[in-house]
């Protein structure tokens, strides 16, 4: 079932206010790759790794600590963030997909990217794409890798197929490789196993630079913005940027190695903070910044181990149970920032839960169209949100890497399995005679999953049982 907020209500936000889309706000989403909450000092005062960028925009904007990724790991957010769909709505159950993998976005589908573009946005998506290219399976990169990212209503892309720890390496430009990848790399080790930072082996592009990718791409951003100031002068404008940081390899370079109290993770923390920083600075530069919402997020949570938090005295997932991957909170409750000058009022709060599969309907009511039947159905606008107003959404549903499903009502989560479903062992447990099923927690009471309540409170299990099995089959 749809869930629409009333547009009539929200003053200042419809088609016929805005008018021509001259008058409609740009849109920035810069959507990094492993971020933890606990990473920003904006979210943690503790925090080993300075993140000035980030900190700026929460006090320009709002700061929500209640926000959620679809999935514990890169590509089912990826496709939920850009469709208001979640994935397992799909072919894809759970997990993620390889570099060689035929596109998870139906070219038919609607896009946050194909909507804006019918209301007159310029369109890019520049970093990492992970959601497949090209109709041939394996990926054949000496064709055209259509359908992609332009098929779905982006004008320009520019970046890598998929994580920067996969194979192949290297630059996709619209549906072209810049080079193709005709040479080989060796593994390499993460720095926990005292290598360099984790990469499979495999194919690469001649020249290709593992360290050089985050700067690549950001120059390209930026570059894509001085476009459309330069182009398409007071026009709107949508980037979505899918940054390579900080995800494995963590290879920090220049002056950004030390930067940090958490070793070579958090340096490159800081480094993807500095590139965050460059787009932001861009717009300011520009002249951009005054009509444009920007979005800063993160697709889950840190891949950061109980190992990691005694060496460094950091919490990358702040005090939450679980990391990347996992169904607990540390693996899909990210950091969520937003600045819209004149909308959003700066300096400001919320604890409103919702999940990055409701950017679509957000971006919907931002230009004032309702969205088809069939397109978000699993989204939700969170405008009251970033107007600062009320806001009580219906239940929202995670999933881990191994496909356990968790829903979340008000404040009980109920986790449909044992274990953390991820890369925190044990990722499964069988169940014991007369013991729980599931695992039921009261997130006001217990933010840190200590307490399983699913056998005190049956009939909070039964509720959002319930409502678990209504979301699944699309009611």
């Amino acid at each position: 079932m749809r869930h629409w907020t009333i547009l009539t209500l929200l003053t200042g936000l419809s088609a016929s206010t805005f008018g021509r889309a001259a008058d409609l706000p740009s849109v920035v989403v810069l959507l990094a790759d492993d971020l933890g909450s606990g990473d920003l000092g904006c979210y943690n005062p503790k925090s080993q790794i300075p993140t000035p960028n980030l900190d700026r925009l929460a006090r320009a904007g709002l700061r929500c600590t209640d926000a959620h990724s679809p999935s514990g790991v890169c590509t089912p957010t990826r496709y939920g963030l850009l469709t208001g769909q979640y994935s397992w709505r799909t072919r894809l159950k759970s997990g993620v997909f390889a570099g060689y993998d035929i596109p998870l976005i139906d070219a038919n589908r609607m896009t946050s990217a194909s909507l804006f573009k019918k209301h007159g946005y310029a369109t890019a998506c520049v970093g990492k794409w992970h959601l497949g290219l090209g109709m041939a399976k394996p990926t054949d990169y000496d064709r055209l890798l259509s359908p992609g990212p332009r098929s779905v209503g982006f004008d320009y892309f520019f970046g890598i197929p998929a994580s920067l720890d996969m194979v192949p390496y290297v630059y996709v430009e619209n549906e072209k490789v810049l080079a193709a990848p005709t040479e080989k790399i060796a593994d390499s080790k993460s720095q926990r196993e005292g290598g360099d930072g984790f990469f499979r082996g495999g194919p690469i592009a001649p020249g290709f630079k593992h360290d050089e990718v985050l700067t690549r791409c950001t120059d390209r951003a930026v570059g894509w913005l001085e476009e459309q100031a330069t182009t398409r002068p007071g026009k709107p404008f949508f980037l979505y940027y899918p940054l390579t940081g900080p995800h494995t390899p963590w290879l920090p370079s220049g002056d950004f190695v030390g930067k940090s109290k958490a070793g070579a993770y958090g340096d490159f923390v800081v480094q993807t903070d500095a590139a965050i920083g460059r787009v932001l600075d861009a717009l300011d530069r520009l002249k951009l910044a005054d009509t444009t919402l920007v979005i800063a997020t993160s697709d889950n949570g840190a891949h950061w181990l109980p190992a990691d938090i005694r060496k460094f005295d950091h919490r990358a997932n702040l005090h939450y149970r679980g990391q990347k991957a996992d169904i607990h909170e540390g693996g899909h409750r990210v950091p969520f920032l937003a600045r819209w000058p004149g909308t959003i009022e700066p300096n400001t709060t919320s604890a409103a839960t919702f999940g990055l599969v409701d950017l679509l309907a957000t971006c919907a009511e931002v230009v004032g169209e309702k969205l088809p039947a069939n397109a978000g159905e699993d989204s939700v606008s969170i405008m009251p949100v970033l107007r600062g107003k009320p806001f009580a959404r219906p239940p929202l549903v995670m999933h881990s890497a191994q496909g356990v499903f968790a829903i979340r009502k008000g404040s009980w989560k109920l986790v449909d399995g044992l274990g953390s479903g991820g890369f925190t062992a044990p990722a499964k447990v069988e169940p014991q005679p007369g013991g729980p099923t599931g695992q039921l927690y009261h997130l006001v009471d217990d933010p840190e999953e200590k307490t399983n309540r699913f056998l005190e409170k049956p009939e909070v299990v039964k509720e959002l049982t319930e409502a678990l099995a209504k979301v699944k089959a699309g009611r």
